[in-house]
This record gives structure tokens, sequence and C-alpha cells, in this order.
């Protein structure tokens, strides 16, 4: 099924989740409509290779943990009214 939905609030962190990868190559990207429903979109950069991760976000509130740096990315979105 596709939903008609736009994209009102975007929050976005640069990170480094190993001391031993250089830079800041993993990021934290999440999308929310207006009532905080959308998807944190995640990558880690690592040595072997790089993993993706999507989470749904309802109210707010995802269905899976959340990493620190999620966490943070996705209070940082809700603070947009």
């Amino acid at each position: 099924a596709v939903a008609t939905v736009a994209v009102q609030k975007v929050g976005f962190l640069r990170f480094n989740p190993f001391a031993d990868t250089g830079g800041d190559q993993s990021f934290s990207l999440v999308f929310l409509a207006h009532e905080n429903n959308g998807v944190i979109i995640s990558s880690l950069y690592l040595r072997e290779g790089t993993r993706v991760y999507a989470k749904e976000v309802r109210g707010g509130i995802a269905r899976q943990s959340l990493s620190e740096e999620e966490k943070k990315v996705l209070e940082q979105a809700m603070k947009y009214e």
C-alpha cells in the first residue's frame, strides 16, 4: 500500500561509533510527518563494510530499540512544530 505523506521534520547526525575507524562516516537520518510518524535510517560504517538500518516511528516512538545517536536525532526532529 502506498500512503501520501508530507515530510515536515528532518533530523540528521553524523558520528563515529568506533574508535578504530577514521572520520564521522556513520549517520542517522529521520524523516517525520506532522504527527511524528516516519522512519529513521542509520548507516554504520565499518572496516568490513557498511550496514544500513531502517526503523519505523509512530507518534514519536520507534517500534525497534534505538541507539543513542538515533534517540538524539529523533528528539532533534520532533522539536520542530
